[in-house]
């Protein structure tokens, strides 16, 4: 009868291994004929065409062992009293607390039932189904676990429904993150993987547009797809994946089946992708639904892909034209630096021409101007020709009147001079003061080389300091010319860079010295006292008959100056040579 209660068998049952998508069953109790009796009952169970592979336990610590290695139990037929009377209440809280299984089914059997009041276990201890071992007859053992296989399969469902969308709200800003088109065929292949949550082989294929099938382009592959990515050309693919490629190109559609399935990707900038998977399993409709979400979502990422190869593109091409355009702005860059160099010298020259004739012509009116005053007392003391005395007054005054004109016009042109060689700003940067030492020297020997003089170069191989390169140029120049200029023929000139304790004058701490010394007519007390003035003419003269403007010296102490620094210029007197320099304060100027 349907309705007899579950007894022992005599005859052993045997065993069966079950197939891999057979439903799994654990049965956990204390005693075996409770084990056989169930298999029995259920022997000929099955559900949407699977039968059922039953797992056995006759202690709750055997169940614990089982339980922790099996995690693909449906339902569990648990028994309550067993080594002690909460033995299996103790098991259903580990399930649930600490395997953190919660999908799975339990059925508790008890023979005890005052024991375990059914309320408070159902309602404490998570169970979903409680019954009496005496009412577990095979129809209801039947029907309790089919309800239980059914309510697991449904959460199951929603357990891998929920997994699959955090897997997509998880790969969403990972996809959206990739800058290559290949990094991302990639990405979504691996994706497509633990979407499913089994090993996937697959191919992504690319189609930027439908005129020609040259423009097919294989971005990624996985498992035995993947040599398809280095092929060249990748298209046409193997016999079997090239008529699903073009049908699912074709068809612009999912498509599923027993284990090949074809994803397809339109995206809003003309492009198109299939992607072909190939599974160890037919997908199952929750499968689909995922699969269908996640790939609506991969429009955006290719285009953003897309999008950004363009701009990358883009941005080349400016590059390009960004280099081409600078090279073009260097080299008229140059020409403009050449122009000034020319401008800076005809300036230079200007300045030298102006100042010259500025001094030169200056003595020469004051002669004329002190005789005109001579003149005029000589009128008045001289008592011949009374009567031409007011027209020899008034040419007199005229003479007086013109010189003393051209004399103002004169101090305006030096007043010129002045402010073109002292107005001097500051471009400050790191100055190996050595090396422009050193190229000063070269600059200036073919000029001493004429006078047959030796220019040579003494101090270390670097010395830096902060300031202006072309104004510390021309102070060095200045100095060197002015020791060329005023040295006998085949005299000798050094020059010496040099790091020195400050001397008389000095600030607290080294210096840095640049000095040149020669061996020229030196320096009278008087000539010591002016040397650096503006428009000063010393006692010495140039011993090859130089011209002079008597601005190059008072230059080098303003460009001293300005860079915190002061000029100096030392003779043991006349006939002993003079040593002139320029000295900077190491703490304000040197680079750190």
């Amino acid at each position: 009868m349907d309705d007899d209660l579950i007894t022992l068998v005599a005859d052993d049952i045997e065993d069966v291994p079950a197939p891999s998508s057979a439903w799994v069953v654990a049965v956990i109790d204390d005693d075996p004929a409770v084990h056989e009796g169930t298999r029995y009952a259920l022997s000929n169970f099955m559900l949407d065409g699977r039968g059922l592979e039953i797992l056995s336990a006759y202690s709750a610590r055997e169940a614990r062992a089982l339980l922790a290695d099996r995690r693909d139990v449906a339902v569990i037929m648990l028994d309550v009293v067993m080594e002690t009377d909460d033995a299996g209440l103790l098991l259903v809280d580990y399930i649930r607390r600490e395997l953190c299984e919660e999908t799975a089914r339990i059925i508790l059997r008890t023979g005890q039932p005052g024991q375990a009041p059914e309320r408070r276990i159902i309602v404490d201890y998570d169970i979903n189904d409680y019954k009496a071992k005496t009412e577990l007859t095979a129809d209801k053992l039947f029907t309790s676990l089919t309800a239980s296989l059914r309510a697991f399969q449904q959460l199951k469902r929603l357990d891998e429904t929920r997994r699959g969308l955090e897997i997509i709200i998880d790969a969403a800003p990972m996809l959206l993150d990739h800058k290559s088109m290949q990094r991302l065929a990639e990405g979504v292949l691996t994706q497509v993987a633990s979407l499913l949550n089994v090993a996937v082989a697959g191919i992504l294929v690319l189609r930027e547009s439908e005129e020609a099938e040259a423009r097919f382009c294989v971005l990624a592959g996985s498992g035995c797809y993947g040599h398809y990515v280095s092929r060249q050309p990748a298209w046409p693919l193997g016999q079997e994946v090239h008529p699903l490629v073009e049908k699912a190109f074709a068809e612009r559609s999912h498509t599923f089946g027993d284990h090949w399935s074809t994803l397809y990707v339109h995206t809003s900038s003309g492009s198109e992708i299939v992607a072909l998977i190939e599974a160890d399993r037919a997908l199952s409709e929750t499968d689909r639904a995922l699969i269908a979400l996640f790939t609506s979502r991969l429009s955006i990422a290719f285009d953003n892909v897309i999008l950004y190869e363009k701009l990358q593109r883009a941005n080349t091409d400016l590059e390009q034209r960004v280099i081409e355009r600078t090279a073009e702005l260097i080299r008229a860059n140059r020409r403009l630096a050449m122009q000034r160099s020319d401008l800076r010298r005809a300036n230079s020259f200007k300045t030298e021409i102006l100042g010259t004739v500025a001094h030169d012509l200056k003595n020469p009116l004051s002669v004329i101007l002190g005789r005109a005053e001579m003149l005029a007392d000589i009128i008045e003391i001289d008592a011949t020709a009374p009567e031409k005395r007011p027209q020899m007054r008034a040419q007199v005054e005229h003479i007086r009147t013109s010189t003393k004109r051209l004399t103002a016009m004169i101090d305006s042109l030096m007043a010129d001079a002045m402010n073109d060689a002292h107005d001097i700003t500051l471009r400050r940067e790191p100055v190996d003061l050595a090396a422009l030492a050193r190229e000063v020297c070269d600059a200036n020997r073919p000029l001493a080389g004429s006078k047959g003089q030796s220019l040579v170069y003494e101090g270390p191989d670097n010395l830096y300091l902060c300031g202006d390169t072309e104004r510390l140029r021309e102070a060095l120049d200045n100095l060197v010319s002015n020791a060329v200029k005023y040295s006998a023929l085949g005299g000798e000139i050094r020059m010496r860079v040099s790091r020195e304790t400050g001397g008389p004058g000095a600030a607290q701490g080294p210096e840095l010295v640049c000095a040149v010394a020669d061996n020229g007519p030196g320096l009278s007390p008087e000539d010591a006292t002016r040397v650096f003035g503006r428009f000063q003419r010393l006692s010495a003269k140039p011993t090859a008959g130089e011209g002079s403007t008597g601005l190059g010296l008072s230059i080098v102490r303003r460009i001293a100056e300005l860079h915190g620094g002061r000029a100096t210029a030392e003779s043991d007197g006349p006939g002993q040579g003079a040593v002139f320099a320029v000295r900077f304060p190491e703490e304000s100027v040197a680079l750190l």
